[in-house]
Order: C-alpha cells, then structure tokens, then sequence
C-alpha cells in the first residue's frame, strides 16, 4: 500500500470503452451501429475531460484528518477515527485507503462512501491488536471522484504515525469495582462466608471481661502477674503477586492472542483490584531470567509501573526454570504473599518435573497455580465417534482432558491451591479466587 499514483481512471470508463468495442464487432453485421460506436468514442472523450476538470481544478478541496488514540488496547476493538470535509461545490464520493499497520495483514483495506456538498463527515473504523508493541501507520490516501465517477483523484494526508500498543487496560473499566461485594452478580463474582480472621498484631494489653481467651499472651502474663492478651487488627495491607511464566508452553494461542497475553491482561485487572482492596499490588515474570520486577506496594503510581512493566514482557521459546524463580522469591519476597502463577501443565509429568518447587514455594507463601483448558478438544470429546481415526482422536483428546483435573488433585494434595479456566474467563476466576481467599482469611 506504500505506492499510490496521484490519479486513476475509474473502472466505469473501461466498462464503457468495452462496450463501445464491442458496438463497433457488432457493425459489422448491422452498419448502424457503426455510427452509434463513433458517437460514443465522442462522447465518452468529452465526458473524461468535464470529469477531470471538476475534479482537478482547485486546490484542498479535500481535507481529511485520521485521529488516533495515544494507545491500543490489546485484545480489543478500538476505534479509529477520520474525519472528512467535503469543499467541492457537489457531493464527492470517496475511496478510502489507510495504510493500517503491517500486524493486521490487511491488503485490501478500503472505505467507500460519499460527502454532501461542502459538508464534512466522520468516519470510524475499528482494530483489533493481538500483540503488544509499536503499530506504525502510513498515508491516509483519499480518491475523490464526481457522480460521473470516469476519474479520482488522490488526497494524501497524515504521513506515517505510531500507536503502542498495551495490554487490555480497557478490561479495567469493566472491572472497575468500588465495592466489589455490590457488583458481584454483575460481574459473576460470589461472596464467600468468612472463615477465621486475617489479623496483624498492634499491641498488648490488659485483659478485660469479653477478650477471646485464645489471645492470651502467657510470657506476658508470667512478667506482670496478671493476664495480659494481644490485641491484633485487621492485616489491610497484604503483599499480592502476579508471577507470569513467559517460557514457550505460553506461546499457545487462542482466539488470536496468546496464552501469555491473556496473563498479562488478567495481571493488569488484578492488580487494579488488589490496589482498590487496599491490598499491595507486584508482579514479576520469568523464563530463563527473572524480570519485569516491580515490588508491591500500595502507591498512587503502583498501576502505572505494573502497565509498563506488562508492556515489555516479551516470551521466548526457553523452557521456564522454576528453580530459579524459587530462588529469587526466597531471596526477594521475605513477607507471606499471595502469589498467582500463571503458567501451563500439559501433563501430569510436566508438572512433577517442577513440583518440588512449587512446593517449596508454597512451605512461605500462599500459592495459586493458574493454568489452562485446552478448549480445542471440546469438540473431539463431545462429537460422536464414528470411525477407527475419530474414536482415537476422542480417546486421546479425553486422556489430555482427564489430566488436567489430575494436575488439579495433585497440586491440592500438597496445600498449593489452584484455578483450571478457559483463557476467555482467565480474568473473572482469577478475581474470585482472590475474593474467596480475602474472604476466608486464608492469607
């Protein structure tokens, strides 16, 4: 799409030029038309020489202005604007080609429309990023042609412009949740009965008719001779964080995106969460390395340094190292935290070969191990099976399936919670394991 001539003849003027063509065949049997075929050739000259200078004469008689926002949305519609001024004396129609960026893999791009005599118009588009990074836009090219539509000519406007693009920050006004226990059935959120406390030590004191007897502080009372008990507060601020395993088993794509983008999305809505929660929001990714480490904390600027340390998580092909990621968690994270992992299990092997770290994880932390359905054998479990291939296939698809849940087991077996979703529902499960664990004081 780079190269445009300033012009072009429409395709109604070749249509006509075959017609006349084909009238000049035809005298040959009926000499009539012969006449007809001259007169044509004559008129259709005439017409292409009005059409040009209607067209032509004149300078800026098209203005077009493509408005772009300061960021995509990755994952999602956004919305491109144009907007155009018609300053011929007569409606214009249009041919709108945006030289949209090389990530779409759009070839055939084009707007058709029409503007009313020195009227102007807006015109929007949407796109549909699958990847984070820097979308480079060309020309906004605009052909303008009259009702004859016999030639257009060609407007070019906005050279070259870049978006980044993001991960989904517009998920987090769908989830914006002020009192998340409000919107709970909006959002398919549950509320979960409060089991025991999460409580942080404030002081010791005097004991008083009415204290829970469990509280009592005994070294305390031996010194003083008389009962004394702590006293404890609500723990409001608690360290919460998003670990993202950006090694080659996240490269699975679903729906366009990778499975490792749809981590990066659901982290950006949890972190938002966890910060409206009064809680401490971090995150941190790891493949071969340990990167992207942003410590949590409860600042005003916490959200906007988790987005643009999601903006440069980048995955490769190596296979994770969850010895290495222990090891840093072990040097780095010293308080009790909730930790959500998002990573992917295959196998019942695959997860053995790293469960003695997750173990050792979960001896400091409150571990959640996140990990995906594989929504592509739905369809070979629930077909019918109708010959030898199929019943293979359906076999093998629910052996993949029935493993999964076996991996849900295992990690229960050893204290380590977990969450088995479907990379479209990643986000909402993800905010109701938090909810459930804030709610049963499990932190």
């Amino acid at each position: 799409m780079k190269f445009f001539k300033p012009f072009y003849i429409q395709p109604r003027f070749f249509y006509t030029g075959i017609g006349i063509v084909v009238l000049f065949g035809l005298s040959y049997f009926v000499p009539l038309l012969f006449n007809i075929a001259q007169l044509s050739i004559l008129v259709l000259i005439l017409l292409f020489v009005l059409d040009v200078l209607i067209v032509f004469i004149g300078k800026n008689k098209i203005e077009a202005r493509r408005i772009l926002p300061d960021k995509f949305s990755n994952g999602d519609k956004n919305a491109i604007h144009l907007n155009i001024n018609n300053n011929y004396p007569f409606t214009i129609h249009l041919e709108i080609i945006d030289e949209i960026p090389e990530q779409f893999q759009v070839r055939d791009f084009k707007i058709i429309d029409a503007v009313a005599p020195r009227k102007a118009k807006s015109i929007s588009y949407p796109l549909k990023p699958t990847e984070r990074g820097e979308y480079h836009f060309g020309n906004l090219n605009v052909y303008a042609s009259s009702i004859l539509k016999l030639v257009a000519k060609r407007f070019t406007f906005n050279n070259g412009a870049m978006v980044p693009t993001y991960p989904s920050f517009k998920q987090l006004k769908k989830f914006e949740l002020l009192n998340i226990n409000q919107n709970a059935l909006e959002y398919g959120l549950k509320k979960v009965r409060r089991l025991g406390h999460t409580m942080e030590f404030e002081q010791i004191k005097d004991y008083v008719l009415g204290d829970d007897l469990r509280t009592i502080n005994w070294k305390a009372t031996a010194k003083r001779n008389q009962l004394m008990v702590n006293q404890f507060q609500d723990e409001k601020s608690q360290p919460i964080y998003s670990v993202i395993d950006k090694g080659r088993i996240m490269k699975m794509p679903f729906n366009g995106l990778s499975l490792l983008d749809y981590a990066i999305n659901a982290t950006l809505v949890i972190s938002n969460v966890v910060l409206k929660k009064h809680d401490k929001a971090g995150m941190l990714s790891f493949s071969k390395k340990i990167e992207n480490i942003v410590v949590a904390q409860r600042r005003s600027s916490q959200m906007q340094l988790i987005l643009e340390s999601l903006y440069n998580v980048k995955t490769d092909f190596h296979e994770s190292d969850f010895s290495r990621l222990y090891g840093n968690i072990k040097r780095h994270i010293t308080q009790r935290s909730l930790i959500l992992m998002y990573t992917n299990f295959e196998t019942l092997d695959g997860l053995n070969r790293q469960l003695p770290y997750l173990k050792a994880i979960a001896k400091s932390h409150l571990l959640v191990v996140i990990f995906f359905k594989n929504t592509e054998l739905n369809s070979l479990i629930t077909q019918k099976a109708e010959t030898v291939q199929q019943i293979y296939d359906k076999v093998i698809a629910e052996k993949f399936d029935f493993e999964k849940r076996l991996i849900v087991n295992e990690l229960k077996k050893y204290g380590i919670y977990s969450i088995l979703t479907t990379p479209e529902n990643l986000t909402i499960d993800t905010i109701n394991k938090y909810l459930e664990i804030k709610s049963r004081g499990l932190l």
